[in-house]
């Protein structure tokens, strides 16, 4: 897929050296292409990071996706700087009047807080509100999926007694459901949580449908009805390190942080970590991409309740 960005951005000149398409604002003017507006949400402190995950990861059909980042105004980013955000990076003031394709509201640090200690907690409600008449199908990642999970159907979120931390193995649930075509009966993807979802909480709403979960790390993948609200409670964009650099970082600081579990080799922090979870990663989002943005929006994008806000 062409990943359409700004010239400059930093993570551009990574992705080109994966061999991953990405094409300039000055190459895609000229293309007669009914591309897809993807805007991204990033709540995650280091920005830059997950720019190239969820990049690399929208990457792989070959549908033209224009990608608009989203930082939030309520809250003051410590980990990325003020000029790359400005540069980069627009408020949701500055697109609340348009209407996208696709809507992604990543993860963030603060699962032990309550939801509404967070002090952008009102402006991800009035986002996720906003989103359900001006984003086609929006994809809720890990505490992104908690704090929708809570905001639409006020499913609570539970504190674990450890950290679930490492990669998990998961079972596919409901293979007719296009969203989970061409998983493997039993795939792998990374968590990196202190709270959870219950199942018997989410099977209290039937309107939900579970697609995948793991007997260790519990639900991972469900959906509403029609595929417009989709939630990922672990982080299938990862790349090979991060779980890696989470760990190290938490042990400089001293914290009680068990190793990632199933992640490194013979369980050896000192070799190089097994990716085994990126080919189905690739897979949840190209379908997401193909399915459920891509195969419904009409090519003349009416932007009204009539598609989006039934």
């Amino acid at each position: 897929m062409p990943i359409k960005t700004q010239n400059d951005l930093p993570v551009k000149e990574i992705l080109e050296r994966e061999n991953i398409f990405v094409m300039d604002e000055n190459r895609a003017s000229h293309q007669n292409i009914r591309q897809l507006e993807i805007a991204i949400v990033n709540l995650m402190p280091l920005k830059e990071d997950t720019e190239l995950q969820i990049l690399r990861s929208l990457s792989n059909t070959p549908i033209q996706v224009n990608v608009t980042f989203v930082a939030t105004s309520t809250h003051e980013a410590t980990h990325t700087s003020l000029s790359h955000l400005n540069k980069f990076y627009e408020t949701f003031d500055d697109i609340k009047d348009r209407y996208f394709d696709g809507l992604i509201i990543t993860g963030a640090p603060v699962e032990l807080m309550e939801y509404e200690e967070v002090d952008y907690w009102d402006e991800i409600c009035k986002i996720m509100e906003w989103s359900k008449t001006h984003a086609f199908s929006t994809l809720h990642l890990c505490w992104g999926a908690q704090a929708g999970l809570y905001y639409h159907y006020g499913i609570p979120k539970r504190v674990l007694s450890k950290k679930k931390f490492g990669v998990y193995a998961h079972r596919v649930k409901n293979r007719k459901i296009p969203l989970v075509r061409g998983f493997d009966d039993v795939f792998y993807a990374p968590h990196s949580r202190h709270t959870e979802v219950l199942k018997e909480d989410i099977l209290k709403h039937p309107e939900l449908t579970i697609l995948a979960e793991s007997d260790e790390a519990g639900v991972f993948l469900l959906m509403d009805q029609d595929g417009k609200k989709i939630f990922v409670m672990g982080h299938p964009e990862y790349d090979r390190y991060t779980l890696h650099n989470e760990y190290e970082r938490d042990k400089k600081k001293g914290l009680d942080i068990d190793m990632p579990v199933n992640y490194y080799p013979d369980n050896d922090d000192t070799q190089k970590p097994l990716l085994q979870w990126r080919s189905h990663g690739n897979i949840l989002y190209s379908n997401w991409l193909n399915y459920y943005v891509y195969q419904e929006v009409p090519y003349e994008f009416i932007n009204n309740r009539e598609i989006i806000g039934k």
